[in-house]
């Protein structure tokens, strides 16, 4: 069964055969694939960053893990210039009415 995922650290699609190994890295970028921010249930905004309640919990969220729950998020990662998104923001919030 093939994988398809987007890596968090560059956005770019990798796929893979089979299990994703803990030492699997990204071809582009060379990240590492099996870590919480490449996984289905990282969530920043939950206790330890999981949705698994039984996982252990890792501190390092971009660094290779031996996770059993480690599921492949579907859908990239969001891969958003932040600072372009909030100069955006800016822009609109203050932008004169041309009036």
């Amino acid at each position: 069964m093939e994988s398809k995922l987007f890596c968090f650290n560059c956005n770019k699609e990798m796929a893979f055969t089979g299990v994703i190994g803990r030492r699997e890295e990204c071809p582009n970028c060379r990240a590492d694939v099996h870590v919480c921010k490449n996984c289905e249930h990282y969530d920043p905004k939950v206790y330890n960053e999981c949705r698994e309640p039984q996982a252990d919990v890792v501190r390092e969220k971009d660094r290779a893990n031996f996770c059993d729950y480690f599921t492949p998020r579907k859908g990239s990662g969001g891969g958003v210039d932040k600072a372009a998104a909030l100069r955006a923001a800016a822009e609109a919030l203050f932008k004169k009415s041309s009036s």
